[in-house]
C-alpha cells in the first residue's frame, strides 16, 4: 500500500500554511523542494521556511535537495524540523560519507536519481537508504509531463528492494497525475510525489484525496 507526498513547489506561498492544512488529511508527507540555482536553475526555499511550517503540521517533512554540496545543509534542515532528507546522486562525488552525515543528524536518508542516471548506480548504497526517489522529469520545475521511461526504472528498483527484503520507500517525483498514478503504483512506487496535480487543481483537497486513494489501493 502506497502513500501520497504533497509537494509544496506548486502551492500558493502567500498562504503556505493554509495550503499544507488543506492536504494534511490525505498526504502522509509534505515534500519540500530545496533548490540552489546552481545544481538546477531555480532558487527556492531553505531551512527558514521548513522551521516556519513545522508548527503547522505533524506530517513527515521530506526535503528533496536539488543543490550542490547538499551535506552543507543537513544540520540546519534537521534543526528546522526536517524528518527525511534526499540528495541527488549526481550532486556528490561519493554518496557514502554524505549518507553517513545525514544519518548523523537523526534524519532518515534518501537518494534521488535523474532519468539519465542508471538505476543500478544506487544499488551499492541501497542497504543504507530509507528512501529512493526516481525523477520522471527534468528536476527544477513543476508542471512537466511524466516521462514513461520511468516505469521500467521503478520496476528495477522495486525488484532489487524486494530481493533484499528491505523496507526502503520507492518514490516517484515528477508529472504524477490522476491518470498515471495507478501505473506508477503498479510499477513499484510506494510514494507518489505530486505538486501541480494537487495545488494547481481547482480543489486541491479533492485532488489530494483522489491521489491518496490510488496510492493506498482504493478507488479514486
Amino acid at each position: 500500500m502506497g502513500v501520497l507526498s504533497a509537494s509544496i513547489l506548486s502551492a500558493d506561498f502567500g498562504h503556505l500554511a493554509d495550503q499544507v492544512k488543506l492536504v494534511e488529511p490525505y498526504a502522509e508527507a509534505i515534500h519540500i523542494d530545496v533548490m540552489d540555482a546552481h545544481f538546477v536553475p531555480p532558487l527556492t526555499i531553505g531551512p527558514v521556511v521548513v522551521a516556519s511550517l513545522r508548527p503547522v503540521t505533524e506530517r513527515v517533512f521530506h526535503g528533496h535537495l536539488m543543490v550542490e554540496a547538499p551535506e552543507g545543509l543537513f544540520d540546519d534542515l534537521a534543526e528546522a524540523g526536517l524528518d527525511v532528507v534526499s540528495f541527488h546522486h549526481e550532486a556528490v562525488a561519493d554518496p557514502a560519507p554524505v549518507i553517513a552525515k545525514a544519518r548523523g543528524t537523526g534524519m532518515r536518508v534518501g537518494m534521488t536519481l535523474n532519468m539519465e542516471t542508471p538505476v543500478d548506480a544506487i544499488f551499492p548504497y541501497l542497504d543504507d537508504l530509507d528512501d529512493v526517489m526516481l525523477m520522471s522529469i527534468k528536476p527544477g520545475w513543476s508542471g512537466q509531463v511524466l516521462d514513461p521511461d520511468v516505469y521500467p526504472r521503478l520496476e528495477a528498483v522495486r525488484t532489487e528492494v524486494d530481493r533484499r527484503g528491505l523496507a526502503t520507500a520507492v518514490e516517484l517525483d515528477g508529472g504524477v497525475k490522476i491518470d498515471n498514478a495507478q501505473r506508477a503504483i503498479d510499477a513499484g512506487a510506494s510514494v507518489l510525489v505530486a505538486a501541480s496535480a494537487i495545488f494547481q487543481a481547482s480543489d486541491p483537497a479533492a485532488a489530494a484525496r483522489q491521489l491518496a486513494a490510488i496510492a493506498r489501493g482504493g478507488a479514486a
